[in-house]
């Protein structure tokens, strides 16, 4: 009932910068957490950050300074700037939102996840 479509990963060089997206359609009522994780080969899936509807945020401290998380909440879209990127920062990037539904059911989705590839 609730979709996440990501986008803007891709291939950077160490020290570059990414943006990602993740929109979500459906029969939305609201939105609480909007969270970005990562999970490289091998390892577990890990938060980096999320940003709540207060529009207070929580960021790994991996990540701390060098990504930012944002909220569009008239596109129910979540951003993550990343800056700085390092070699270990190489992951597929997750999207995931909870709130309500129309209905008022409780949701959690995730979105499909977007490759980043941080490389020389």
């Amino acid at each position: 009932q609730v979709q996440l479509v990501e986008s803007g990963g891709g291939l950077v060089q160490p020290g570059g910068s990414l943006r990602l997206s993740c929109a979500a359609s459906g029969s939305i009522f609201s939105i609480n957490t909007m969270s970005w994780y990562r999970q490289a080969p091998g390892k577990q899936r890990e938060l980096v950050a999320s940003i709540f509807s207060t529009g207070s945020t929580n960021v790994a401290d991996a990540v701390k300074g060098r990504f930012t998380i944002s909220r569009d909440n008239t596109k129910n879209t979540v951003y993550l700037q990343m800056d700085s990127l390092k070699p270990e920062d190489t992951a597929v990037y997750y999207c995931n939102f909870n709130g309500r539904l129309l209905s008022l059911a409780r949701f959690e989705t995730w979105g499909q996840g977007t490759q980043v590839t941080v490389s020389s």
